[in-house]
């Protein structure tokens, strides 16, 4: 029983490794159940078998590259001064991972698309959504921004990154265009900072 079990969740990772890889660099559309089985050297009905469909497959690589990129986030975030600082420093590397490659793909190109909106923020609230409510009472507990309702604050700063990845994944220029995202959010973020 245990090996089998082992071979299925082998099996599993191995169909969402590839995937991961064809979705993030040809995209959705391009990407066939076929090659995700001929990639992951399974048959395709091994991965029927674990994913009913290939969105079934995309809503799961969804949210491993939704988790990984917000461990990259928490990283980059770590080392700032204190909670504020950290939103800034977490939403401008947001926007740069989301800029380029694999990651832009999935998450912002082909995300809202595959996924619906409703969807996409379930899932992004248990990752890089569910972060900011989080940071705001605690920048509220600090004594950095005034008390007030969190969830209200918290939907609206969050709106206004995912209005601004969404903005950016459908530019020409989007590394540019998302560092300016980024400084105006910094903008909005340190406009709620109590001054001394």
């Amino acid at each position: 029983m245990a090996k089998q079990a082992e071979r299925r969740a082998a099996t599993s990772e191995a169909i969402l490794t590839a995937a991961r890889r064809l979705f993030g660099t040809q995209g959705f559309a391009a990407t066939t159940m076929d090659a995700i089985a001929d990639a992951a050297g399974t048959a395709k009905g091994a991965v029927y078998h674990h994913f009913e469909t290939k969105e079934a497959v995309f809503e799961a690589v969804f949210d491993s590259v939704s988790r990984d990129l917000v461990a990259e986030i928490d990283s980059a975030a770590r080392t700032e001064k204190d909670v504020l600082a950290a939103m800034v420093a977490g939403t401008q590397h947001y926007f740069a991972a989301t800029a380029k490659g694999p990651t832009g793909q999935i998450i912002l190109r082909d995300g809202p698309a595959v996924l619906g909106w409703e969807r996409w923020r379930e899932i992004d609230a248990r990752h890089f959504g569910g972060k900011m409510p989080r940071a705001l009472s605690m920048a509220m507990g600090a004594g950095l921004i005034a008390k007030q309702p969190v969830e209200p604050l918290a939907r609206l700063l969050l709106g206004a990154v995912t209005e601004a990845a969404v903005a950016c994944a459908g530019r020409t220029d989007i590394a540019r265009a998302g560092a300016e995202y980024a400084r105006a959010f910094k903008s909005l973020v340190e406009a709620l900072r109590l001054r001394a």
